[in-house]
């Protein structure tokens, strides 16, 4: 992988050999263009993601036939694992003029014995049932807890709506992730896991990075 003194490509450098990427949208946060940049160059990694993303990714030199788009609740499997793309009730776009031009999703997830999802960026709503009901349960729930607002609760959860979003897929293991890399908020660093941690109430286990 080429040299760089960016953190995000140093960790890059020292993951082992990927199996597939999986995308959840546009955002900056979770399409890097170096990153995607490198993974174009130095590696055959196929990519999986939702309606529209496998447009920028072609630009940045990765080829189609490494890349598949799924629409809400379409599945396509790599390697005896199904990805199945489901809601989220978020947005997309790059710059001024992209605004939801592609589309936004979660994950699930499927292996012979195990199961997870992904929830990507999402405001809580009733898609959280509703995926449980059609997928669940979860073996580990990968769910987003952080860079939250009152003002933008719509795209992103509250701590205590991702507590209820995992109850309501079913799930047996949660992972609080979009919470320890990117200052998006003015909420204290740590203040969304706490909250998190003061919602369990049934005391599900909390698995930390």
């Amino acid at each position: 992988v080429q040299r760089s003194d960016s953190p995000d490509q140093t960790r890059l450098r020292q993951l082992p050999a990927l199996d597939l990427v999986v995308i959840s949208h546009d955002h900056y946060d979770h399409l890097d263009h170096a990153t995607i940049r490198t993974l174009a160059r130095h590696s055959a990694v196929p990519f999986v993601t939702s309606l529209g993303v496998g447009a920028h990714l072609q630009a940045w030199g990765v080829p189609p036939e490494r890349i598949t788009e799924l629409d809400w609740w379409q599945s396509a499997v790599a390697d005896g694992i199904t990805y199945t793309a489901a809601p989220a009730r978020h947005f997309s776009g790059r710059g001024l003029a992209d605004r939801n031009a592609t589309l936004w999703a979660s994950w699930v997830v499927q292996g012979r014995k195990n199961k997870v999802y992904f929830s990507g960026d999402s405001g809580y709503g009733p898609h959280f049932k509703q995926i449980g009901e059609r997928y669940g349960p979860f073996d580990l729930a990968m769910m987003e807890c952080g860079q939250y607002n009152e003002k933008w609760e719509a795209i992103h959860m509250m701590p205590e709506q991702t507590m209820q979003a995992f109850l309501d897929l079913k799930g047996k293991v949660l992972l609080p992730i979009h919470w320890g890399a990117f200052d998006l908020s003015v909420h204290p660093w740590t203040e969304s896991v706490e909250r998190l941690n003061r919602a369990n109430t049934t005391k599900v286990f909390i698995a930390t990075p």
